[in-house]
This record gives C-alpha cells, sequence and structure tokens, in this order.
C-alpha cells in the first residue's frame, strides 16, 4: 500500500487505525518537522513490534534519523549506503512523543498568512515572493479558468476575487496542500483536485490559466517541470485564453512558450522573477 502524498490516489498514512500495520518503509523527508511527523504516523500505524525501515540521504535528514528515532523510544541498527542513513527498528510498547510530533507536523492556521497550511507543503510558512508578485500583478479575470499548481489557495484567493471568474479549476499534486487548500477557498465557483498535472488535466477551452510551476523534483533543480506545465496550460487555453506565469529569472522558458502561444508578452521583472502574460 502506497501511502506518499505526492503520489494522486495514494492512501493517507493519517488515516490508518492505530496499530493496523505490521511493517513500513518510509523515504523520509528533508524538514525536521515533516519528517518527526511522518516518523510518528508510520509508529502510530504500526503494530506492537512491527518493523520499520527509515532512510533519508545523510545530507537531508539522514544523519538524524537515528536520534529522533531513540527519542520516540526505538531500538534502532543504522547502516549507510549511496549516500544514504538507513535505519531499522521495532515498534515499541509504548513509544514516547508521538503526540507532541504529530500536533507539530500536522495542519495549522498561519494568523500571518490568514490561511491554514501545513509543515512540508510549498512555502508553508511564508508568502512565496514569486506568488506574491504574480497576485499583484493580475488584471482582473473574467471566464473559466484553473490554477495550476494551486498549493494552498494563494494564487485562487486572488484570481476569485474578481466577480467576473465563473469557475476555477485548482489543481496540485500535493494531498496535503489540496485539503488546505479546500479549507481556505470557500467559493462555489472553485474545484479542487488532487492531481499530477504533468499526466494531463482533461481541462479545455479555458479563458485563462495562472501558475508559479515548481521547478524542483525531490531537492534538485528540474527545468521540464514548469516546460510541461507550459505545455498544459496551452492544451487547456481556448483560442484566445491567457497564460499568467510567474517564474525565476534564471529559467529559460522563453523557448517553450513562443511556439505554443501567439504572443509572449513579460511584463514585469523585478526580484529574481518574470511575469509573463502569454495569449494562445
Amino acid at each position: 500500500m502506497q501511502f506518499s502524498p505526492l503520489i494522486p490516489g495514494s492512501a493517507a498514512l493519517e488515516e490508518q487505525p492505530e496499530g493496523a500495520l505490521d511493517s513500513l518503509l518510509v523515504l523520509a523527508p528533508p524538514g525536521t518537522v515533516e519528517r518527526r511527523y511522518t516518523t510518528a504516523l508510520a509508529l502510530r500505524a504500526l503494530g506492537l513490534g512491527g518493523a520499520l525501515t527509515i532512510l533519508a540521504p545523510k545530507d537531508k535528514g539522514g544523519s538524524r534519523l537515528a536520534k529522533e528515532l531513540k527519542a520516540f523510544g526505538c531500538e534502532v541498527s543504522e547502516t549507510s549506503r549511496r549516500h544514504h542513513r538507513i535505519c531499522t527498528c521495532a515498534r515499541p510498547s509504548s513509544p514516547a512523543g508521538l503526540d507532541e510530533a504529530l500536533a507539530e507536523g500536522g495542519p495549522r492556521h498561519d494568523d500571518a498568512l490568514g490561511l491554514w497550511t501545513w509543515p512540508g507543503v510549498f512555502s508553508w510558512n511564508r508568502l512565496d515572493p514569486g506568488s506574491a508578485l504574480l497576485a499583484q500583478s493580475l488584471p482582473p479575470l473574467s471566464g473559466k479558468g484553473a490554477d495550476f499548481g494551486c498549493g494552498i489557495g494563494i494564487l485562487s484567493r486572488a484570481i476569485l476575487a474578481s466577480p467576473k471568474v465563473e469557475r476555477l479549476e485548482m489543481v496540485d499534486i500535493d494531498r496535503r496542500t489540496v485539503a488546505m487548500a479546500a479549507r481556505n477557498i470557500d467559493d462555489p465557483r472553485a474545484a479542487i483536485r488532487w492531481a499530477d498535472i504533468r499526466g494531463g488535466t482533461g481541462l479545455k477551452g479555458l479563458d485563462f490559466v495562472v501558475m508559479n510551476p515548481p521547478f524542483h523534483d525531490g531537492g534538485a533543480e528540474d527545468q521540464s517541470l514548469g516546460q510541461s506545465f507550459i505545455r498544459r496550460a496551452a492544451e487547456a487555453l481556448r483560442p484566445g485564453g491567457v497564460l499568467w506565469l510567474v517564474a525565476n529569472r534564471h529559467l529559460p522558458y522563453e523557448a517553450v512558450l513562443k511556439p505554443l502561444f501567439k504572443r509572449v508578452t513579460p511584463k514585469v521583472e523585478t526580484g529574481g522573477y518574470k511575469i509573463y502574460e502569454a495569449m494562445r
């Protein structure tokens, strides 16, 4: 059974009954709060003596795995392979600190953002500068559109401020951001979907698409992610429909935009970011 929040259709480890599983293999996330939360979920889901194998790159939390497991009361065996630390242990009878780790790493309302968020999702505890710039630069949009890679709903909130928007499809690959966006966007015009945009969206005839596409996968830069988002936007837009895109200045998206769109207009360039308006 797969539990990754980044694989659409996977089960949620949060929903597993306590003691339901005999074994778990976990690729630990790099963030400390998220990693302890995931480890606590795994220990809670395992039955007494259930086998936990957890690994991470040495420079992305792997060097701290054994210490964190011991703090939960586990007796740990540790090995190294291919720049990863691999820890194995059995679930103890009374793991320590599970409730605290689950509370710290679970959904929370961020008063500064005014939104629900979740440690580990994109820009979970701060307003991403690129998204903020795009939100400030958007004209009042109208008709039917989409927010590709919607996150917790920062851009969707700005889009829906226009009363002329009839429908907004919000799509993201992270189950956690989809859950938070559902809390943050209480608008009958919005529909939220957990999906991998790279595999296609099935959307057609849209008047607009707005996006701040990702360009990292597993911590490494991957420009093909943003390029795929642009291609899917072109497929979804009607002739004359408009894409609004923010990107880091160094990303060479013009080469993908120009063959797919009739007109590509740089609108803003500041603070290391650039914004494009591209007409289909």
